[in-house]
């Protein structure tokens, strides 16, 4: 008499789509919060020589007094409508690359050398995404009330949004325009996403390895490494960041006016 063993369910919702849905939802969160901070990041980084900020919060109260507290998160249409993309695009990929190096072995766990390479390669795939929303973004953020220098150097009206932004890139431009600054975003984000799930799945196993009782992860416990991880994703990628923001707004370099 023979016992056949029944074989596992199929999941009910796919692990691609849970990582599509987790990656949505946790870029619009990264929006709505970081938002106003990248605006004054973005100001302070493609300021011209002399400075016209002393630091963050002479930005932050420049900016407030001239635009209300809105003016922090003009062009935040662009990575609200991206970045949640852009988020499962990593995470799908992060997962198909850690599938990947686990040779067919579901069960198999990853060095952290091979986590990070899995998420270096999910960011070098972001990229491709990620370079026209972040440029349209660094354009609107950084554009000066009273107009911007076009392609021909004379004065136009400012941006009307992230649309009419994107068709007047492409219209200066051409379509590889709104590709500009792709490579430098390339070695910013390959080494910046490899550190990020790298530090954050090193994170989790210290954390789990001083459990007695093999007791999951708290949410607390993964908030902490999650926030831990950004310290770990930004350290080799921030003087990248510096470079693509420059890339990005060269319309402005050339301008005679003030971010």
């Amino acid at each position: 008499m023979t016992t056949e063993i029944a074989p596992s369910p199929t999941p009910v919702v796919p692990q691609t789509v849970k990582e599509l849905v987790a990656g949505t939802v946790g870029g619009w969160a990264q929006v709505a919060v970081g938002h106003p901070f990248d605006t004054l990041k973005v100001r302070l980084q493609t300021q011209p020589s002399p400075p016209i900020y002393k630091n963050a919060m002479d930005c932050f109260h420049l900016l407030v007094k001239q635009e209300g507290f809105k003016g922090l998160y003009r062009g935040v249409a662009s990575p609200l409508a991206g970045v949640g993309f852009c988020n499962a695009v990593v995470f799908m990929s992060n997962g198909e690359f850690r599938r990947l190096l686990q040779g067919g072995g579901p069960n198999k766990v990853l060095s952290l050398p091979q986590v990070g390479l899995a998420g270096s390669m999910a960011g070098t795939v972001m990229s491709f995404f990620n370079c026209p929303i972040e440029l349209l973004k660094v354009k609107l953020q950084t554009q000066d009330p009273r107009g911007i220098i076009g392609i021909s150097g004379q004065l136009e009206a400012p941006y009307k949004g992230v649309i009419d932004c994107g068709m007047r890139t492409v219209r200066d431009h051409g379509a590889k325009g709104i590709y500009r600054g792709l490579g430098i975003t390339l070695l910013r984000d390959s080494p910046s996403y490899g550190f990020y799930f790298m530090t954050y799945e090193g994170l989790k196993r210290v954390f789990q390895s001083i459990k007695t009782d093999n007791a999951p992860l708290t949410t607390v416990e993964l908030l902490v490494a999650g926030g831990l991880s950004g310290f770990g994703a930004w350290i080799p990628a921030y003087p990248q960041d510096v470079l693509k923001s420059c890339i990005q707004n060269e319309a402005k370099i050339n301008s005679s006016f003030p971010p």
